[in-house]
């Protein structure tokens, strides 16, 4: 992996997609694919962690996904408290966990939880994790518009004070870098309301593989297409 040293985007968004139809191709239920997916996601967030890039956002739970059956809710959400309770025993990797999104639809205990691992890890210095769940890029944006309304509202800053760089101060991965590459295992193509402000000149990788079937050799060959992409930012 030391070829993409020079080239290696420091900040990736994955869509996590194809669980479900992993599982239906194999007469599995639903349930099976979220746990493929899971240890898929451990391994490939291991992998990126080993080769140096610095942030990661995954795609895990969406705004959206809650008008799925419930029972497939219940699962998605276990596998996500099961996660928890098991970080601990991967410290030594040195990952900085962040769980983004609107946690209020979450029980209590899930949320402390989350909490615990973020103050766990606050101080890593290897890749940034932020995990998305009950996240939707469009809620972001609108939070990040009620609090800048708020201080405007209250005397604090003036309309004229707000640029993209305060927008991008009161979205859920401030003090983050923009994202450089976003990764859409399935074949798939869209966003699906995912960093929509962070993605504004972000490269997009959509892959005909299902994402519990994805391996460190496909995350190659898309470190390989963005390597060779030319990122002009609007310029010539």
């Amino acid at each position: 992996m030391s070829d993409f040293n020079c080239v290696l985007p420091q900040n990736i968004g994955i869509i996590m997609d194809g669980n479900g139809r992993w599982a239906k191709k194999r007469g599995l239920p639903r349930y099976a694919g979220h746990a493929q997916g899971a240890r898929v996601f451990r391994k490939i967030i291991r992998y990126l962690n080993k080769i140096g890039v610095r942030y990661v956002t995954v795609y895990a739970f969406s705004t959206e996904n809650w008008v799925r059956p419930k029972k497939e809710i219940d699962e998605i959400i276990k596998l996500l408290d099961n996660y928890l309770d098991d970080a601990e025993k991967y410290i030594k990797e040195n990952v900085k966990t962040r769980f983004i999104g609107d946690r209020s639809a979450f029980g209590e205990k899930l949320v402390a939880k989350m909490e615990r691992l973020e103050k766990l890890s606050e101080d890593f210095t290897g890749l940034t994790l932020n995990i998305a769940v009950n996240y939707g890029s469009r809620n972001e944006i609108v939070n990040a518009a009620k609090q800048i309304a708020a201080k405007a509202s209250a005397g604090e800053i003036s309309p004229d004070d707000i640029d993209d760089d305060m927008l991008s101060d009161h979205m859920y991965t401030s003090e983050q870098p923009d994202v450089d590459l976003i990764l859409r295992p399935s074949g798939e193509f869209r966003l699906s309301n995912f960093l929509m402000w962070q993605a504004a000149y972000a490269e997009f990788i959509f892959m005909d593989v299902l994402w519990p079937d994805f391996t460190e050799k496909d995350m190659d060959k898309a470190l390989n297409e963005y390597a060779s992409r030319n990122r002009r930012f609007g310029g010539v």
